[in-house]
């Protein structure tokens, strides 16, 4: 026991299932609330501030421009920041401040200024929770269990943005203004109780050193080295070179911008680079979906909004059926196969999807195969849902190990992930503009046939660049 008085509660609030639930409420607050408000904004900007119908549009987009702008912006800063704080949870608890401010002001907001500070300070807490939140999922879990852990998240949070519209639009449609955001003070309020509660396992452990045995520095795990070998420090012999930390090592004192902000030392890795470039296509493919189903359902179908928002069920719940086993399969088999097998899958998905547009079926027939096509393509995204986190994860993780000195005691981790949500927050606010302009030029099925060859590259670099040789080669 490393102090007679502890918290009330020590061993569940430190426990690894409580801290990743946290974590996960948190990211599905980002994104419920982010899906609730959206279909109410046009509604308020006519309604409460009583912008022209014509105007509508252009306020719509630039507020959603200001939320995507900020959290693109603040990331890395926030990260940099989160890795020189004593604790994750101060500032993890700062970014649910600037929600509730943020949606208190937009509940309230009388004026486009008083938005768009509101958008901006969402902004902000999407940072926080996508930077801290996954730094806390890897100290908790270490790279060992990152995918399964990560597929896990994304598919339960998938259900945010799956149910997040439909209720927004329910609410608003019975309720008006009050009954979306007080469901919206509702969740952030559990949120925050579930955040106070949590403990890191590293402050855990000053209390009581059992808990050690639960807590998981990444610089003290097994990790894999480019030809997917284990290094273990026990077993091999102190005399004998350390081929991973030669190769990792900082041999020349970096410049005084990298030593402020060292995860810029690791850029230089092809891996990590192409592990950012998996995020960027990932969210641009998941916006492309957000942003032309309920255009194409309303078009082909006449589908009203209520309608085009049941047709993403079609490709959430394979989404949320397969999003473990492909996290399992990463911590397994490695980041490789599941990458390359998953963008290449999302090919011919994508290729498909152009069949309800050629007249090949008509009526509920259409529909029918229009669904599928979806599911289809969401196991695709299912996938490729883990694959960047994990990489990235493992590839700083050998740095920080090779080089603890430099990176400091929180290691680089935090900023690693602001980088990471920069990159998937890039792709969010490309992906809308690129495929609006793609289908209104050449029609819906030609667009998907250039995402299809997006992806079809991305397999292809994939398994050029990511994670050396797979796990399942080498076991052959």
């Amino acid at each position: 026991m490393a102090s007679d008085s502890h918290p009330r509660g020590l061993r569940w609030r430190s426990n690894t299932f409580f801290i990743i639930s946290t974590v996960a409420l948190g990211l599905f607050t980002d994104l419920f609330l982010y899906g609730l408000v959206v279909p109410v904004l046009p509604f308020m900007l006519r309604d409460r501030l009583a912008v022209p119908e014509d105007e509508i549009q252009s306020h719509v987009s630039g507020l959603l421009t200001v939320y995507a702008g900020v959290q693109l912006l603040s990331s890395v800063p926030i990260g940099w920041l989160a890795d020189r704080t004593q604790s994750r949870q101060s500032p993890f608890l700062c970014g649910l401040v600037a929600l509730t401010a943020g949606t208190i002001m937009l509940a309230l907001g009388q004026n486009i200024a008083v938005m768009v500070i509101a958008r901006a300070l969402q902004g902000v807490s999407a940072s926080v929770v996508w930077t801290i939140g996954l730094a806390m999922v890897l100290d908790t879990v270490g790279t060992e269990h990152l995918g399964k852990t990560m597929g896990t998240i994304f598919s339960t949070i998938s259900v945010g943005t799956l149910v997040a519209p439909v209720l927004g639009g329910l609410l608003y449609d019975k309720t008006g203004f009050g009954g979306v955001f007080g469901l919206a003070v509702g969740i952030i309020v559990i949120d925050f109780i579930m955040r106070l509660l949590m403990i890191e396992k590293k402050t855990a452990a000053k209390y009581d050193s059992t808990l050690a045995r639960g807590a998981t520095n990444p610089r003290q795990h097994e990790t894999t080295n480019d030809d997917g070998e284990i290094d273990n420090a026990h077993e091999q012999d102190a005399l004998l070179p350390r081929t991973r930390d030669e190769a990792y090592k900082i041999k020349n004192k970096p410049n005084k911008l990298v030593r402020s902000v060292p995860i810029l030392y690791c850029l230089r890795n092809p891996r990590l680079l192409m592990a950012f470039a998996l995020s960027l296509v990932q969210a641009t493919l998941l916006a492309v979906f957000d942003s032309t189903i309920p255009t194409e359902a309303q078009s082909l179908f006449g589908f009203n909004s209520l309608k085009a928002g049941l047709l993403f069920i079609a490709l959430d719940i394979p989404y949320l059926v397969f999003g473990p086993v492909a996290g399992w399969a990463v911590d397994k088999y490695g980041t490789k196969p599941a990458a390359v097998i998953g963008f290449a899958w999302l090919v011919p998905a994508l290729v498909l999807l152009r069949l309800p547009t050629e007249g090949l079926e008509h009526g509920t027939n259409n529909v029918a195969l229009y669904c599928a096509m979806l599911a289809l393509n969401g196991v695709g995204l299912a996938v490729i849902g883990s694959p960047s986190f994990v990489e990235a994860s493992e590839v700083v993780q050998k740095y920080d190990q090779a080089n603890p000195e430099f990176f400091g005691a929180n290691g680089p981790y935090a900023q690693l992930y602001g980088f990471s949500s920069m990159f998937f927050c890039a792709g969010l606010t490309v992906g809308p503009v690129l495929s609006g302009a793609l289908k209104d030029s050449i029609g819906y099925g030609n667009m998907n046939i250039v995402f299809a060859a997006v992806a079809a590259v991305t397999s292809v670099l994939s398994f050029l660049i990511i994670g050396g040789k797979p796990k399942v080669w080498r076991r052959r």
